[in-house]
């Protein structure tokens, strides 16, 4: 976060030449702000900031937050999905506090590249920002919402799930259609189903749960 404040400002001659000092955070004021999504999180202890001879104040208090996010998993596992993170101050209206990113969508989207170092199942891939005035109870009150989208790495599902159903579908047609006796088939189709019934277990362990519609693969 960065404001400027003009009554905290000094000459740094006067004062050995220092143009820059650190303080706790509840000696000056600071815009209190809130993330709309946010089930629970974690706060940092840096309650400090950095006040420079000009009244520029700078606080930087890493979060690690937990948020709410509808999925939309009718691709799964080829979906990518989009969550929002949106940060107001509803304490202050419009004409007292202005809200606005410093940097560029492009620009955050780098730093946000290198800080996600996991190579795990989401595959981080667009980040834009969006500014707007919301109106309520009677106030207009300033935000910024970040818009996340996240794709789903399909491999581990294709190898352990479709694969695996469509070679059982494979070997279903060639042995109903094939030379076998009437007594092979069924013993063959009794095989299958135990093994369509072990992938249909696997599937609803699998699949997220959080979605109105549900996916393609889990409805054939």
């Amino acid at each position: 976060q960065e404001w400027k404040n003009t009554l905290a400002t000094w000459d740094p001659q006067d004062f050995c030449n220092i143009s820059k000092i650190i303080l706790p955070t509840d000696t000056y004021w600071s815009p209190p702000i809130f993330i709309l999504e946010r089930v629970n999180g974690q706060k940092s202890n840096l309650d400090y900031m950095a006040i420079t001879h000009n009244g520029s104040f700078n606080s930087t208090q890493p979060f690690q937050v937990t948020l709410t996010c509808s999925l939309m998993i009718l691709k799964f596992p080829f979906d990518t999905q989009t969550c929002n993170l949106s940060i107001a101050s509803f304490l202050y209206p419009v004409t007292d506090l202005v809200m606005k990113t410093r940097r560029t969508p492009a620009e955050m989207m780098k730093d946000s590249q290198s800080y996600f170092l996991t190579d795990g199942e989401w595959k981080f891939t667009n980040l834009s920002i969006i500014e707007y005035i919301e109106e309520l109870d009677n106030g207009e009150f300033s935000l910024v919402t970040f818009v996340i989208s996240m794709e789903r790495r399909p491999t581990l599902y294709i190898l352990n799930l479709i694969l695996p159903t469509c070679a059982l579908y494979l070997l279903d047609m060639a042995v109903l259609f094939g030379p076998s006796s009437f007594e092979e088939k069924i013993n063959f189709q009794i095989a299958i189903i135990l093994g369509s019934s072990m992938l249909a277990v696997i599937l609803n362990n699998i699949l997220p749960t959080s979605s109105n519609k549900p996916p393609v693969i889990g409805t054939h």
